[in-house]
Parts: structure tokens; C-alpha cells; sequence
């Protein structure tokens, strides 16, 4: 016990510093989380929170009734639609806009980067308020230009298919910004004296991108694919302001599921259960692509 002690006071310090950061993680993380995994085993709702005896435990109950539901079915095929199409869309324009902007030091290259950065912190209310015009099927700027090439007004928001593109497109061009800054920030720390070394091979530019830049963004690039794949798994902003789900569930993803039985119809346990399912997606995806990339350090 003298020994604990005097290891503790001598390094107590570092865990001082530390505490802080500890404590709200503590707070508004790990204690949530282990509060909505006893909810998910109960039916608690409204009258549950009025009057702890009018909760019951269900067992896996909600967990069953959750993947029977066609409705988070129809959110979870959203979600991957989101995430198949939106991702590499995603990854492939920053990184594209980061080397465009990565060649040139001139007030027009950073009045670009400013540019492709504002939409991300743009408010996302604001942002609905501006696209919702864009798409609007009577009098949009996109049906405008439509008809320049004699093409017919199109339902933006009204279609099944054409509803989930919407909101795909608007999400990649909000989420461009940050992810080219950090590619920027990569492409900033790549040694010149590889790009000299080429040069001197008689290497051409395509050369050098494919065999150097690339290659040397795949810490960069690999940051950008898991943070980029967890937000659009939890895909929620966009379809909340734009379309509310609809049409017909079209555009429901898992957390807007989640959202609408926990906040709008109050039935907590259920859309705890949801929202455990998803966080499992996420770990498991997760956990796919770390071992993915262990494997190809490896090699």
C-alpha cells in the first residue's frame, strides 16, 4: 500500500492534467451509453418517466420488434445507400480539390480554399433554407438549367430515388471543405526532396502523383474514409431539414429512425434499442477498416 501510494504522488500529476477530460467523458459518454443499454430492456416511454412503476422490462423485445420493423429495414437500406455512394464521393472530391488548391500559393488559390471550406461551417438550418429553393420543383435554379437543355422539370424531393441523391449531393458538398484541409495539411508535409528525386528520374506529373502523392496520403486518406463513413452512418441532419424522411420513407436513415421514436412518438426503450444496433454498425465497421489497414502496413 506504501509503495501504490508513493507511485500515486509521484506521478499524480499526469493524472491531474488528464481528470478533466476523463470526467466529461465519463459524464456524457460512458454513463448515457450504459443508461440507454438498460433502457433498450425496458418499454419506458412518457408515463414511465411520470411514474417509475409504469416501467416494465421487455427483455430482447425491442431488439426483435427493431428488425421486424419495415420501417427501420427501409432506414437501414437508406443508410447503406448513403454510405455506398456518399463516402467515395466524399474522399475522391476532397482529395481532388486538395491538389488543385496544393499547387498554387497565389490569393486566388486561398480565396478557394476559404471558399470550399465555408459550407462546413455553415449552419446547417440555413444551409436546408438556401437548397430547399435550389431544389424547389415550380421555380429551383436546378429545374431552370434543366430546361436550357429542353430536359423536364424534375421532383427533387418528391421522388423515392431522386430524393436520396438530393440529399446525397447536398451532404458531399457540406462535407468537401473540412476533409480537404486535412488532405491539405498531408500534402503540405510531403517531403519536396522525393518530388526532386522523380524530376531528376525524368518522372512525368501523373507519374508523381501516382507513385508519390498518392501513396503518402494513405494516412490522410485512410483519417478522412473512417470519419467520413461514421458520420454518414449516423446520417441525420440532412434528411431531419429537407425532407423529414419522406417521401414514403425514402430518405429515412437509421438515426432520423432512431430520432423519430425516442423524441417524436416518446417510445425510449424502443429507439434505445435502435440506436444500439447502429452503434454496433459503427464498431463493426470500424474494427473492418483498422484491420484492414493493419494488414496493409503489414505488407
Amino acid at each position: 500500500m506504501q509503495n501504490f501510494t508513493k507511485r500515486f504522488n509521484r506521478y499524480k500529476y499526469p493524472y491531474m492534467f488528464i481528470a478533466p477530460a476523463l470526467l466529461l467523458l465519463l459524464t456524457f459518454s460512458i454513463i448515457p451509453i450504459i443508461i440507454a443499454l438498460v433502457i433498450s430492456f425496458t418499454n419506458i416511454d412518457l408515463a414511465g418517466l411520470a411514474n417509475y412503476s409504469n416501467i416494465e422490462a421487455v427483455g430482447f423485445d425491442n431488439f426483435m420488434n427493431v428488425f421486424k420493423d419495415p420501417v427501420f429495414l427501409k432506414s437501414l437500406y437508406n443508410t447503406m445507400f448513403y454510405v455506398i455512394i456518399g463516402v467515395p464521393l466524399v474522399v475522391m472530391l476532397a482529395m481532388g480539390a486538395a491538389l488543385l488548391l496544393n499547387y498554387g500559393t497565389g490569393w486566388l488559390f486561398k480565396t478557394f480554399r476559404v471558399v470550399y471550406y465555408m459550407p462546413s461551417i455553415t449552419n446547417i438550418v440555413a444551409v436546408a433554407v438556401v437548397w430547399g429553393y435550389l431544389y424547389n420543383s415550380h421555380y429551383g435554379l436546378f429545374n431552370h438549367m434543366l430546361s436550357w437543355f429542353g430536359i423536364p422539370a424534375q421532383q427533387w424531393l418528391n421522388d423515392p430515388t431522386l430524393a436520396k441523391l438530393s440529399l446525397i449531393l447536398l451532404a458531399v458538398w457540406k462535407s468537401i471543405g473540412l476533409n480537404m484541409i486535412i488532405f491539405l495539411a498531408a500534402l503540405q508535409g510531403i517531403p519536396r526532396s522525393y518530388y526532386e528525386a522523380a524530376e531528376i528520374d525524368g518522372a512525368s506529373k501523373w507519374k508523381k502523383l501516382i507513385y508519390i502523392t498518392v501513396p503518402l496520403l494513405s494516412f490522410a486518406t485512410f483519417f478522412v474514409t473512417i470519419t467520413t463513413l461514421i458520420g454518414w452512418i449516423q446520417f441525420f441532419e440532412e434528411p431531419l431539414v429537407m425532407t423529414k424522411g419522406g417521401p414514403l420513407n425514402s430518405t429515412m436513415s437509421m438515426a432520423l429512425f432512431i430520432y423519430n421514436n425516442g423524441f417524436q412518438l416518446s417510445n425510449f426503450g424502443y429507439a434505445a434499442a435502435g440506436s444500439f444496433v447502429l452503434f454496433f454498425i459503427i464498431i463493426v465497421v470500424t474494427i473492418l477498416q483498422f484491420a484492414v489497414k493493419r494488414k496493409d502496413v503489414e505488407y
